[in-house]
Formats: structure tokens, C-alpha cells, sequence
């Protein structure tokens, strides 16, 4: 890295750092280009030649933060129960779009293109992860892709639903409520037993597909192709 590239990168970071600290006190509205750069100690063109515009910055703002969260999220230890280990990730997720409103508006924005930035796609990918324990513990009831919809939609409904609640209004059991009811759909607690039918079973057994090398690549395909019958039946 040269000199010039290592201060840019410093000076993207105290940006960001400055952007993120005006937003959390002010909310969008008092991320002006004058705020922010006497709060980062740079000229305004310096601001422009790296981030484009406002929208840019705010872009780059958002990014930053799920990333960070994401990281700290993926930290912490595993719980041993998967479905337990779910329900705690929905939670510091929610957590985090309650503490961060601005920055979860810009991040949940219907067409942004954070949508398939390297944080984005990092955050659904440990909740996919999350969903295949389940599903390969044989607790899942529904197909994996569904549940990984089902839960990111459950936990951004929510935030988004109480953050439109004045303050004295909001129901902290709402959350509790949200998680759960999300959660008890897509797992069977009863899945160990025959009770529970073919699905939960068919599902286990798609999610250990790739582990096997006892198949080949063409009979994985067909095996995949006769569960996904049996799940979507």
C-alpha cells in the first residue's frame, strides 16, 4: 500500500467514524457536508473525491456499521442448541436496528443496493448457516430457504414496525413475541418422532447432501431434486 492509498484509508475511516457519531446524535438531517468534515479535520472536496456525494456517504455509513456488527455477531461463541443460537442472532439483529434506526432505514431501503454488499450478503450467509444447523439436526419443518426468509423478514418487520411507534408506546414483549412465533414455524419440536412426518427428515437429510462422497455429483442431483419434492409436497 502506498502513502497516498494509506491516508486515504485513514481518512475514510475518520469519515466514517464522524459520519456514524453525527447520525447516531442527530439522525440523517445533521449529516451535512460541513459537519462532517470538521468533525473528520478534512476539506470538503476530500470528502467529495471519496465518497461522490451524501448518498454515497450514507451508503458507505451503513455498510460500515452491519459489517462491524456482523463481525461482533459471528464472535461470539456458539450456543450448542441450534435453534437456541438462532433466536439469540435474531435478537442482537433486532438489538441492533433499534439502536441504530437511521442506519437500518438505509440498509432495509426497498431497492438499495446494500442489499448485495459484501456486509449484507456476509449477514445472511451466518443466518443461512444458522438455518443448516437446524435443518441437519432434523428440527426444521420447513424448506431451508423459506425459514431463511421467513426469520430475516420476521426480525426487519419488527424493527421497522416498532420503530414507527412513538417511544411511550413500544412494547418491549412485542419482540419476544415476533421471535417466537417466527421461530416456531419454521422449526418441529416433535421431529424426532415418526409424529412429524417425512418433511423435517427430507430436510436433515438435503442439508448433509454436500458432506457425503458417496454420491456421485449426478446422483446428489437426483437425490436433491426427490427430497425437494418431498418438502415442497
Amino acid at each position: 500500500m502506498t502513502t497516498d492509498e494509506a491516508t486515504d484509508t485513514d481518512t475514510r475511516r475518520a469519515v466514517l467514524d464522524a459520519a456514524a457519531e453525527l447520525i447516531a446524535s442527530g439522525g440523517t438531517a445533521a449529516l451535512t457536508t460541513r459537519a462532517v468534515a470538521a468533525k473528520a479535520s478534512i476539506q470538503p472536496p476530500t470528502l467529495y473525491r471519496i465518497f461522490g456525494d451524501k448518498r454515497g456517504l450514507l451508503d458507505a455509513v451503513a455498510q460500515d456499521r452491519l459489517a462491524r456488527f456482523v463481525a461482533e455477531k459471528e464472535a461470539h461463541p456458539p450456543h450448542p442448541d441450534p435453534v437456541e443460537e438462532l433466536r439469540r442472532g435474531w435478537s442482537r439483529y433486532v438489538a441492533f436496528g433499534l439502536e441504530n434506526p437511521d442506519v437500518f432505514a438505509i440498509m432495509n431501503e426497498i431497492g438499495s443496493p446494500l442489499a448485495q454488499s459484501p456486509a449484507s450478503l456476509a449477514g445472511m450467509a451466518a443466518l443461512r448457516r444458522r438455518v443448516e444447523k437446524i435443518a441437519q439436526a432434523g428440527r426444521l419443518r420447513v424448506a431451508e430457504e423459506r425459514a431463511v426468509a421467513l426469520i430475516h423478514a420476521s426480525a426487519v418487520g419488527i424493527v421497522t414496525t416498532v420503530l414507527a411507534l412513538p417511544p411511550d408506546e413500544r412494547d418491549e414483549r412485542m419482540l419476544t413475541l415476533a421471535r417466537d412465533a417466527a421461530i416456531a414455524a419454521i422449526v418441529d419440536e416433535t421431529a424426532a418422532s415418526q409424529a412429524a412426518g417425512p418433511v423435517p427428515h427430507a430436510i436433515a437429510l438435503r442439508a448433509h447432501l454436500d458432506d457425503t462422497a458417496a454420491l456421485s455429483t449426478a446422483e446428489k442431483s437426483l437425490l436433491r431434486e426427490w427430497l425437494e419434492r418431498l418438502i415442497e409436497r
